[in-house]
């Protein structure tokens, strides 16, 4: 509600000439709002225009689902996220605590705790998210598959209505394009891209090739340029696909083209983890090009380009973020 005050009299006191305090309600707010806006919510002039302050509660309010994502403490791709994220859908981020080891087998360890992810679980749920996911690859396949369904538990335990891992999706996906021989990409040393190999297999996948590139640090600087040398370094005629790993990688813009170049699907870990994520809601991805967003998309978000929203209205999706 908001108070005018009438503009004779002193700036102060009770005397005569003060102009009494007039209140209005919300439907005189909006009546007043939309004779300066007009009849098509537009602004007539620059002279009406002139001491208008908000407009913004004229229009209606538009929903938002949430996803909660829980990242790693040097996770530093969130826009990369956001890029698969339909217009109607908050991403609600928070990470883990900080580890002082490089990236080893140590300290995916150390970022696969139960107890760590649980805490982080309960630090998204005020804003009453959907699902939460838990963004990190190694994190999510260093004690195998056995350890991958405990996270995914302690997720679920510490209140998230629904829960996805990065590992726990890229399986998904692999189900999805129906894949079973593949090749790995990946920033780690051997010893974690081992463990990769050694999760994929107990899924009955087959990697046929994986490189690491060997990184203890700072993978987040990997350029586009690096990760395509890698994948068609890494890639062999038997392999259906590849998998890039690390939710630290960007891989949105290159997907689409390696795809093309390759000849067949290109999974990325930011990639699987928004989809499963999204799937788990009702939702769909936005990700023109790419084989996995596009093949299991809805067949009326198919005929409208691929866009991300509602699995079940697509009169009411929302348009694409470039």
């Amino acid at each position: 509600m908001r108070t005018e005050h009438g503009t004779t009299g002193p700036a102060c006191g009770g005397g005569p000439g003060v102009s009494a305090p007039r209140t209005r309600g919300p439907e005189a707010e909006r009546d007043a709002s939309l004779s300066l806006l007009g009849e098509r919510g537009l602004l007539p002039d620059q002279e009406t225009a002139t001491g208008l302050v908000e407009i913004s509660a004229v229009a209606e309010t538009p929903s938002q689902s949430g996803v909660g994502v829980i990242a790693p403490y040097d996770f530093a791709l969130d826009r990369e996220l956001w890029r698969w994220a339909p217009d109607d859908v908050s991403l609600y981020v928070t990470r883990l605590p900080f580890v002082p080891v490089p990236v080893t087998v140590d300290q995916a360890s150390a970022l696969s705790d139960g107890d760590g992810a649980a805490r982080a679980t309960r630090d998204l749920l005020a804003p009453e998210p959907l699902v939460v996911g838990y963004a990190c690859a190694s994190g999510s396949f260093v004690h195998g598959a056995e350890g991958q369904r405990r996270l995914q538990q302690a997720i679920l335990d510490a209140g998230a209505p629904a829960a996805v891992t990065t590992s726990g999706a890229l399986i998904e996906a692999l189900e999805a394009v129906g894949t079973r021989r593949i090749a790995v990409v990946t920033p780690y040393v051997d010893s974690v891209t081992e463990r990769l190999v050694t999760y994929l297999g107990e899924h009955g996948t087959d990697v046929v090739n994986a490189v690491g590139l060997g990184l203890l640090d700072h993978i987040w600087k990997v350029s586009y340029a690096e990760v395509v040398e890698a994948v068609r370094g890494a890639d062999r005629p038997e392999a259906e696909a590849v998998f890039i790993s690390c939710t630290n990688v960007l891989t949105y813009d290159i997907i689409a083209p390696l795809e093309r170049m390759l000849g067949k699907p290109v999974l990325a870990a930011n990639q699987v983890t928004m989809w499963a994520a999204l799937k788990a809601v009702g939702r769909h991805p936005v990700g023109a090009g790419q084989h996995l967003v596009e093949a299991t998309a809805p067949a009326g978000a198919r005929a409208h380009g691929g866009r991300g929203g509602d699995e079940g209205d697509d009169t009411e999706r929302r348009s694409a973020r470039a």
